[in-house]
């Protein structure tokens, strides 16, 4: 088996490489998940914290604010945790202790705000209510994010004018906001009465 090195993982991470990312995935999924499954979470919980922390990882490279002071296994296991300890947190879970499988070090309690951790999190929760709207109503509003105009969005739809498009598209954008509004995880993102 193939070892990478901290420096050779990290730099994968920066380039995207799907190499590395298969790399990270195959050799430290399996503590991230038994982490989560020994202290409440589910197999999905897992996987969820998993990628967000490869993403917080991403971020913090990018904007290289990422200096490693212990292992790249060690960094990603504390990134996962700290995650894991938040959504435990919300979720009011009571636990006396987390089980533990890896050490880890104290990370910086603002680092996952500066990593870009909450509009993933918004951005997951909008795409979770986006795919469950009807077709018809994603497919018009990729059309408008993409600003086709809707005299064409009108006739890729079988509508017989622009302005039934458009209120179509009225209609699918307040449905999606609606969705999102309801859902309890949306809270912290809602900045005054029904503004995401």
């Amino acid at each position: 088996m193939i070892h990478l090195s901290d420096e050779a993982i990290l730099e994968g991470v920066r380039l995207r490489s799907d190499f590395v990312i298969n790399y990270i995935y195959k050799d430290y999924f399996p503590l991230i998940k038994f982490l989560v499954t020994q202290n409440s979470g589910s197999a999905e919980d897992a996987e969820d914290v998993f990628q967000d922390g490869v993403i917080i990882i991403y971020n913090l490279i990018i904007v290289g604010q990422l200096k490693l002071t212990c292992s790249f296994k060690t960094y990603m296991y504390s990134v996962c945790r700290n995650l894991w300890l938040q959504k435990l947190a919300k979720r009011k879970a009571i636990f006396d202790r987390l089980t533990d499988i890896e050490g880890y070090i104290d990370l910086p309690t603002d680092m996952l705000q500066e990593s870009g951790y909450e509009e993933t999190e918004l951005h997951r929760l909008i795409q979770i209510h986006f795919l469950s709207l009807p077709e018809d109503c994603q497919k018009i509003l990729k059309m408008f994010v993409k600003k086709i105009p809707l005299r064409e969005i009108a006739v890729t739809m079988g509508f017989k004018t622009e302005n039934y498009a458009k209120t179509r598209k009225y209609m699918c954008k307040e449905e999606l906001k609606k969705r999102i509004a309801n859902d309890p995880r949306s809270r912290k993102f809602i900045k005054n009465d029904n503004q995401l």
